[in-house]
């Protein structure tokens, strides 16, 4: 699916003759509205009078309720009330009294892009047709800060695509387009307050998973999932499985004979028996690191680099096997770990909450990772704000990575820049975080862990919506049932206390799919560990990864010292985080080899 949502007025006609597209959406007045490429299963289209709202993607709707909740709207704002109950995934557009509407999801699963063409502000669900209407050229400091690890950028400058001229909607966030294309952004949507037990929101969590998996479940459609054996893909296994999907599941195995993925996952397909499932070796070439985007994916990432670019092959030779076997969508279960694991911050925004309770929790978590109590009162004892801690994270970026038994509980994950990246890479960089703390000075939420999960859970909706630009032309879409809006929000709106229950992992989950899911299956208590795939990758392909370096691109923009890089690829290092700058530094490079400047009205194929 792929389409921009145009002002209703003159300027917007005249972009929309320069579109390509299959399928058009008129506002009452005549003019072109929404013009792009979908599938019509895929649209619903509601009207009262002059109202008209639009929903592209998957949800499940009383189509006579909204009606008439539309017939009585008085303003945009007034669909607030509608995009806060619906389930599923989708975009909704408005258009009303000659004023536009647009927005994605929370998590950015489905996003929406911006850029001004002749004056006009566009909006689009992707890059592509904006840079076909703009041909922006490439924003050099927000690629340099695609070097930053673990994760990339910290949230809000993960949202920025690396093309000038084009700005992504702010999380939580819908677009308002007048009739003279003038544009601005209005936040709608923030968490309800953590308020309910763990059996209240394991309820929640129930009601809201069972609602999202019935919104992609539907008659002759088949649905892969990955089968890794950890709780989250699993429950979503079997959720699937209860709502009556014809499932085929995929299982990896590791290469650490230590990671007990294989027996949970073995377990719960024995479990599944309606169900297809495919179990791919632990010598499988695709599941070892890769050297990110090859030719065959020239011109498919528009957004920019992803951090995950070294599992691209994995995810095309899943994407062929899962069509093969008919399925059109492909379930996975990113955000688990955000909404019912513990982030960083947890134990911070926990000795806040409750005192008491809390510090019990606190002192098993400084057990388990061996900080002294120094640091832990240290860490806990920080006031900073998240504008404070941003432009803290911004002076830190160069230096060398902070000791493993050392807590941080800021508002910010402490990304750094590679040894390798240069000085003007670093200055860049830093100036983008500080610019950044001054101009965000509010957080998602006012509690730090739940700002952590959310910043986490665009992290991961971002994932999603970047796997499925590569796979847009396989006949299946990735899709992460956590992310929806409603999901997340039952999830953290329990207490964090009860969300980490002492002495149990993942403890709401597991209440939540009890019943649903076997018993047996939620008695694990663990996660498994994949650095064996990233170190046997990088040594199987390290000849290829050294002749990147011999005529680096990224070295061409000023932004590396290939040969600190060849130093560090040819003796990485013992620990699995002495591997992430690698990754990132290997998605930017092979990105810059794939990724060609675009030139307005160009209509060439992507490929």
């Amino acid at each position: 699916m792929e389409f921009v949502v145009l002002p209703d007025g003159p300027a917007g006609t005249e972009v929309a003759g320069r579109l390509r597209a299959t399928h058009r959406i008129d506002h009452t007045s005549g003019r072109p509205w929404i013009v792009g490429d979908w599938r019509q299963d895929e649209v619903t289209v509601l009207e009262a009078g002059p109202r008209r709202l639009v929903l592209l993607g998957h949800t499940r709707l009383d189509a006579t309720a909204t009606t008439a909740t539309l017939g009585r709207t008085r303003s945009l704002s007034d669909l607030d009330t509608v995009a806060s109950r619906l389930p599923g995934l989708f975009h909704l557009t408005a258009s009303m009294d000659g004023k536009v509407r647009v927005q994605g999801s929370v998590a950015g699963v489905r996003q929406i892009f911006t850029a001004v063409v002749d004056g006009v502000t566009v909006a689009a669900s992707g890059m592509e047709p904006l840079l076909r209407l703009t041909g922006t050229s490439l924003d050099e400091t927000v690629l340099a800060a695609r070097l930053l690890a673990p994760g990339g950028a910290p949230w809000p400058l993960n949202l920025r695509p690396v093309r000038q001229g084009i700005d992504a909607l702010g999380t939580g966030h819908w677009l308002e387009l007048d009739t003279d294309g003038r544009a601005r952004q209005i936040r709608w949507w923030k968490l309800p307050e953590a308020r309910l037990s763990l059996a209240e929101g394991a309820q929640a969590v129930r009601s809201a998973l069972s609602e999202a998996i019935a919104t992609r479940v539907r008659p002759n459609r088949t649905i892969s999932a990955d089968l890794s054996g950890g709780l989250d893909s699993t429950s979503l296994c079997f959720l699937a499985d209860a709502a009556g999907a014809d499932l085929v599941t995929y299982h990896v195995m590791p290469l650490d004979s230590a990671n007990e993925d294989t027996a949970w996952a073995r377990k719960a397909a024995d479990l599944l028996s309606a169900a297809r499932h495919h179990t791919l070796t632990a010598d499988r070439a695709e599941n070892l690191l890769d050297v990110g985007y090859t030719d065959e994916y020239t011109n498919l990432a528009p957004e920019g680099p992803a951090t995950w670019a070294s599992g691209l092959a994995h995810v095309g030779d899943l994407a062929q096997r899962a069509t093969n076997e008919g399925a059109s969508l492909h379930l996975t279960g990113f955000g688990g770990d955000e909404l019912f694991g513990r982030m960083p911050a947890c134990a911070w925004s926990l000795a806040r909450a409750h005192p008491v309770g809390g510090l019990k929790l606190v002192n098993r978590y400084r057990l388990a990772n061996r900080w002294s109590w120094t640091a832990t009162v240290r860490a806990l004892a920080d006031r900073s704000t998240f504008a404070q801690n941003l432009a803290a994270v911004a002076a830190r970026i160069s230096a060398p990575p902070p000791p493993l038994d050392e807590p941080d509980f800021g508002w910010v994950f402490a990304p750094r820049l590679p040894a390798w990246a240069t000085p003007d890479a670093v200055a860049a960089v830093r100036n983008l975080l500080t610019t950044a703390a001054r101009e965000t000075p509010v957080p998602l939420d006012a509690d730090r862990a739940r700002h952590q999960a959310l910043a986490s859970i665009v992290f991961e909706g971002k994932t999603i919506r970047q796997v499925n630009t590569i796979v847009a032309g396989t006949g299946i879409a990735w899709d992460a049932p956590f992310l929806d809006d409603r999901v997340l929000e039952a999830a953290l709106s329990t207490q964090i206390d009860q969300r980490l229950a002492t002495g149990r992992f993942k403890p709401l989950l597991t209440s939540a799919v009890r019943g649903l899911v076997p018993g047996d299956i939620l008695d694990r208590r663990d996660k498994g560990e994949f650095s064996a795939e990233a170190f046997r990758g990088l040594a199987r392909n390290r000849a290829r990864i050294l002749e990147l370096c011999e005529d680096s691109h990224l070295a061409q923009l000023g932004l590396i010292d290939p040969a600190k890089f060849r130093a560090a690829v040819l003796n990485p290092g013992p620990m699995s985080h002495h591997l992430q700058p690698i990754e990132t530094t290997l998605a930017c490079e092979s990105w810059l080899r794939t990724h060609r400047q675009p030139h307005p009205q160009d209509t060439g194929d992507r490929r």
